[in-house]
C-alpha cells in the first residue's frame, strides 16, 4: 500500500523568499470559514428569470435569438416518473443515457461504499491529528463505524426521511454521522458553523431533524436555546470535548457509538436494501443572499454518479496504483467540500486528512506541508491570501533573489500560456523553463506543501485574472470548477490538457450545457442537464419550478458564453445586472475586479447604478480580521501600510483613510479608477462617484454570504444613506483636475 503521509522537512524556504514562499500561508485568518464549487446556487438562482423582464435593454438581450420563452409553471409530477419532486419520500426519473457516462449503472451510497471496501478495505481512508501524531482509519474500519452510527441513530428514534443535522468543523465524526444518517434512511444535513441559533432552528425544523450532532459546547449552546421549538428533535450528540453538564437525551460521541455497537443488523440491513438510487439522501441548504435557505434534495445517484463522472474526467488514480490524498478544511455544509472530501476519495479509494479547526487562521500551511495532498481546492480568497503573503515576503528579499524570481516567473507564465494554446501538447519544454523549474518552481511547491499536487482547484466565487496569472507564472495552474448545489457540485471543470485563463473549463462528460436566449455576442443564461441535476427543493414546488424548466433543464441564473472550442466563460449574473436609467445593461463584476486590480489596497468593491443616471461605487480597504469572530478590524494589513508609506501617507488604520480623510490615498484610488474608466466600453460604464467605507465587508457583518459572495441587496440596505448621497446633487464628473469625488 502506498504511504499516504511523508513527514519530511519542507526544505529551505529562505532560498525562495524572492517569490515569497516562506510562511506563505501563515495568515489566512480573514478567509471565511464558510467557503467553497464556483457556487451560483443561493436564493438568487431560482428567481433570476424574474428580473427586469420588460426593460428595453433586456428585450434586446433575450429576444433577438428568437428562442421560445420559458414556461411559467410545470404540472406536478407523478411519483418516480418525472424529473423532479419536492416530497421528502419522493422518487425521480433518472436522466439515463444509452451510452457513455450517462449510461453508468445507478448506485446507492451503500453500494458505492461496499464496492470501495471490497477493493480497498485495508487502505487508509481517513486521517486526523492528535497532538503531533497522525492517526488513520482504514476503509474497513470506516464502513464498520458508519454502520454502528446508523444503528445508534435508529435506536435514538431516527425516522425514515428525517434529518440528522451536523453542526461543527470537519472531522472523522462528521463523516461518520453523515454517512450513518444516510445508511439509516435519514437525510444527512450539514449546518454552517457560523449560523445563528435562529438559522439553525430554521434548517432543523425544515428537514424535521430527529437528531442534531454538534462539535462542542459552543455549538451545543445554540441548539439548547432552540430545542423547545424543535418538535421532531429526539437527541443531541456532542462529538468533541467533555460535556459540561449532563442533560436528558444529550450524549457524548462515545456514548452514542455504544448505543448501536451490539445492536442486531437486521433492521439496518432491511432499510439499506429498501433504498433506491433515485431517492433523496442528502440536503444541502443554500446560504441565500435574500430570503430563507432552500433545502436542495440530492439523491443517492446524484452523489455516486457525480463522483464517478468527475473522478473519471480529472483522471483520479485508484488506490491500488497510487493513492489520492486530500485535505479537508472547507465547510462540509457545502456540496463542493462534500464532493471533494467524501465522495471522490471514496470512489477512488483515496485518503482524506482533516486540517485543524484553525486552518484558515494559519495552521493550514503546516497541514499542507505535512500531508502533501495530490489534489487541493481553495476558494479564491485562499489563493489571494497566499498571493498577498508571497508578494509581501518577496518584496523584502535581496535584489538578486528578486531578479531571479522575476525571471523565473516570466519564463513560467510564457511557457504555460504557450502550453495552454496547444491544449497541453507542448512536446518539449524549453531549457530556460526546465532551469526555472529546478531553481524556483519545485522549491515554491515544496514550501507550499503542493509538491505532489497535480490538481490545484479554485471555485465557489469569481477569481481575478491577476491571481490566476500569478500562480501560473509559478508553474501552478489553478483549474476552475463551476457548478451549483443544485448540480451536486461540478458542472464544468478545467483539466491540464483543456485549460484557458478565466474560463471555468468544459462540461463534465455525460452532462450538457445550453445557453438560453443568447444575445448577438453569444451571452445568455447557462443551463445544465445531467444526472448531477438535483431532485428539487424540499417542500418548495414554486421555487423548484423556477429553477427547472418544463424540459428538465436547470437554469443557473448565471450569464455565460462558449468560445469556439467550447470553453465556458462566466460573464455575470442575471440578478446582478445593472440596468441604468438610460437602459444599458452593465455586469458589475468585471468593473469591480478591474478596480481591485488597479488599486491593490482595495478589499471589496460594489458597483451601484441600477435605474440610476450614472455609476457609483462603494469601496473597502484591506484590514486585519479578528481571529475569533472574523470581524474586520480598524488596523490596516501590513501590505496596505507598506503601500501607504510608499505614497507618503502615515495611515495605519481604515478610519484614517475612510470618508476622504487621507487625500494621498484618495488621490491614488481616483487615479486607479481613472485608468479603469479609460478602458470602459461606453460612457455609461464609467465610475463617476465613489467612497471608502469605515469597515470592510464580512460574513460577520452580514455583507458577505458563507462562500464570500457579496450580498448586494443587504449592502444596498446597510449603506442606503451613502448611496443616496451619490445622487443628491448634480453630477460633477471626476477628471484628473478634479480627483476627489464630491461629498
Amino acid at each position: 500500500m502506498s504511504t499516504a503521509v511523508v513527514m519530511d522537512h519542507p526544505g529551505d524556504a529562505s532560498l525562495l523568499q524572492s517569490c515569497g514562499t516562506a510562511d506563505s500561508l501563515a495568515s489566512l485568518e480573514d478567509v471565511a470559514a464558510e467557503s467553497t464549487a464556483n457556487d451560483s446556487s443561493e436564493e438568487e438562482s431560482a428567481c433570476a428569470r424574474e428580473v427586469q423582464s420588460k426593460t428595453k435593454a433586456e428585450q434586446s438581450m433575450h429576444t433577438e435569438s428568437g428562442a421560445t420563452p420559458r414556461p411559467n409553471s410545470l404540472s406536478l409530477p407523478t411519483k418516480g416518473s418525472e424529473l423532479w419532486t419536492t416530497h421528502r419520500d419522493g422518487e425521480v426519473k433518472l436522466r439515463m443515457g444509452e451510452s457513455g457516462p450517462e449510461a453508468e449503472p445507478p448506485l446507492t451510497v451503500n453500494q458505492l461504499f461496499t464496492n470501495t471496501v471490497q477493493r480497498f478495505g485495508n487502505y487508509n481512508a481517513l486521517g486526523w491529528k492528535e497532538g503531533e501524531r497522525w492517526n488513520t482509519m482504514t476503509y474497513n474500519e470506516y464502513y464498520k463505524s458508519c454502520r454502528i452510527a446508523a444503528k445508534s441513530f435508529l435506536k435514538l428514534g431516527l425516522e425514515r426521511y428525517h434529518g440528522v443535522g451536523i453542526l461543527g468543523f470537519n472531522s472523522v465524526e462528521w463523516f461518520i454521522a453523515d454517512i450513518g444518517a444516510i445508511l439509516a434512511g435519514g437525510f444527512a444535513v450539514g449546518i454552517y458553523t457560523t449560523n445563528s441559533p435562529e438559522a439553525c432552528q430554521y434548517v432543523a425544523e425544515n428537514c424535521q431533524a430527529n437528531i442534531l450532532v454538534v462539535e462542542n459546547h459552543k455549538q451545543l449552546q445554540k441548539i439548547l436555546q432552540i430545542q423547545d421549538k424543535l418538535p421532531h428533535l429526539k437527541a443531541i450528540i456532542q462529538y468533541k470535548d467533555e460535556l459540561k453538564e449532563k442533560k436528558p437525551n444529550l450524549y457524548t460521541w462515545a456514548e452514542f457509538m455504544e448505543l448501536g455497537r451490539d445492536e442486531p443488523d437486521a433492521q439496518l440491513d432491511d432499510i439499506i436494501s429498501s433504498q433506491k438510487p433515485n431517492q433523496c439522501c442528502t440536503l444541502i441548504y443554500t446560504s441565500g443572499t435574500t430570503g430563507q435557505p432552500k433545502g436542495v434534495m440530492l439523491s443517492h445517484d446524484n452523489l455516486t454518479w457525480t463522483a464517478f463522472a468527475t473522478g473519471r474526467d480529472v483522471s483520479l488514480t485508484d488506490a491500488d496504483k497510487q493513492q489520492e490524498v486530500v485535505v479537508s478544511y472547507l465547510p462540509l455544509s457545502h456540496i463542493a467540500a462534500q464532493m471533494i472530501d467524501i465522495w471522490l476519495p471514496m470512489k477512488a479509494g483515496g485518503v482524506t486528512y482533516f486540517a485543524q479547526p484553525d486552518a484558515l487562521k494559519g495552521s493550514l500551511a503546516n497541514t499542507l506541508r505535512e500531508i502533501r495532498p495530490t489534489a487541493f481546492l481553495g476558494v479564491p480568497r485562499v489563493w489571494e491570501k497566499m498571493q498577498e503573503k508571497m508578494k509581501s515576503i518577496g518584496a523584502k528579499s535581496s535584489t538578486v533573489r528578486r531578479k531571479v524570481a522575476s525571471w523565473a516567473k516570466d519564463v513560467g507564465l510564457q511557457t504555460n500560456l504557450n502550453k495552454m494554446e496547444l491544449n497541453g501538447n507542448l512536446s518539449r519544454k524549453p531549457f530556460n523553463y526546465r532551469l526555472a523549474k529546478r531553481l524556483v518552481f519545485r522549491k515554491v511547491r515544496k514550501a507550499l506543501g503542493l509538491d505532489r499536487c497535480t490538481r490545484c482547484y479554485t471555485g465557489a466565487a469569481p477569481i481575478t485574472k491577476d491571481t490566476l496569472e500569478f500562480f501560473l507564472s509559478l508553474d501552478i495552474p489553478l483549474f476552475e470548477l463551476y457548478g451549483m448545489s443544485e448540480s451536486s457540485g461540478p458542472h464544468t471543470i478545467t483539466v491540464s490538457d483543456a485549460f484557458r485563463l478565466t474560463s471555468c473549463g468544459k462540461v463534465l462528460p455525460g452532462c450538457k450545457t445550453k445557453i438560453f436566449n443568447p444575445d448577438p455576442d453569444g451571452n445568455g443564461e447557462i443551463c445544465f442537464w445531467g444526472r448531477h441535476v438535483f431532485m428539487g427543493y424540499l417542500n418548495m414546488p414554486d421555487k423548484t419550478e423556477e429553477a427547472l424548466d418544463a424540459d428538465g433543464w436547470l437554469h443557473s441564473g448565471d450569464l455565460g458564453k462558449h468560445d469556439q472550442d467550447d470553453f465556458l466563460f462566466i460573464t455575470g449574473r442575471i440578478k446582478e445586472l445593472l440596468i441604468t436609467a438610460g437602459g444599458e445593461n452593465i455586469p458589475p463584476v468585471p468593473i469591480e475586479d478591474a478596480v481591485k486590480e488597479a488599486v491593490p489596497l482595495i478589499s471589496n468593491a460594489m458597483l451601484i447604478g441600477d435605474k440610476r443616471k450614472f455609476l457609483s461605487m462603494l469601496l473597502t480597504i484591506k484590514c486585519q480580521v479578528n481571529n475569533e469572530t472574523g470581524a474586520p478590524e480598524d488596523e490596516l494589513t501590513p501590505e496596505v501600510v507598506e503601500l501607504c508609506q510608499k505614497l507618503g501617507s502615515t495611515s495605519t488604520r481604515v478610519s484614517e483613510i475612510a470618508s476622504g480623510r487621507d487625500r494621498l490615498v484618495y488621490k491614488t484610488i481616483q487615479e486607479g479608477i481613472n485608468r479603469v474608466n479609460e478602458k470602459a466600453t461606453s460612457n455609461a460604464q464609467r465610475i463617476q462617484k465613489w467612497t471608502v467605507l469605515e469597515k470592510d465587508f464580512s460574513i460577520f457583518g452580514g455583507e458577505l454570504g458563507p462562500t464570500m459572495k457579496l450580498k448586494r441587496p443587504v449592502v444596498m440596505k446597510m449603506y442606503k444613506d451613502q448611496i443616496e448621497n451619490f445622487y443628491k446633487e448634480v453630477l460633477t464628473p471626476t477628471t484628473p483636475d478634479n480627483p476627489l469625488p464630491s461629498k
